[in-house]
């Protein structure tokens, strides 16, 4: 089905398959109507981006974060900027690593903010720091080959 995109719900983590053709009209979850990707920053659980990161067919770029960290906070708006710059070429999401210490273990997280950037099933780049929204979006777009 290779006319299909494949998307894990950020919301209920449901797997979809959406046409390649339907991408630009904001596809929404079959099962809860969530908009899959719409270029706004998804909070994630970490079951949820585990799912994810092993099954979308979209690159998946991932803010580890926590709400006391002043850069985190900083970076943001940066972030959500380059997340509607990227649009539906590939998905934002962010985790807090506060709430979930074991995913920021899991993922071998050092520092925040960390970006991890998922792509088929592996994860493809890191990127340690507070960025411009600039930056973010370039580092997404030269690491899995999107075209502006």
């Amino acid at each position: 089905m290779s006319d299909a995109v494949k998307l894990v719900c950020l919301a209920c983590g449901q797997a979809n398959r959406v046409p390649k053709a339907k991408m630009a009209d904001a596809p929404i979850c079959g099962v809860c109507g969530a908009k899959l990707a719409d270029g706004a920053v998804a909070p994630l659980d970490p079951a949820t981006l585990e799912k994810s990161a092993r099954t979308d067919d979209l690159p998946l770029l991932v803010n580890f974060w926590a709400p006391w960290c002043g850069p985190c906070r900083q970076m943001a708006p940066e972030f959500a900027k380059a997340a509607r710059s990227v649009g539906t070429t590939a998905r934002f999401a962010k985790i807090d690593t506060q709430d979930h210490p074991d995913a920021a273990s899991r993922y071998n997280i050092r520092g925040i903010p960390a970006l991890v950037l998922f792509h088929r099933g592996r994860e493809v780049a890191r990127l340690a720091g507070a960025r411009p929204a600039s930056e973010i979006e370039a580092f997404v777009r030269s690491k899995v080959g999107l075209v502006h």
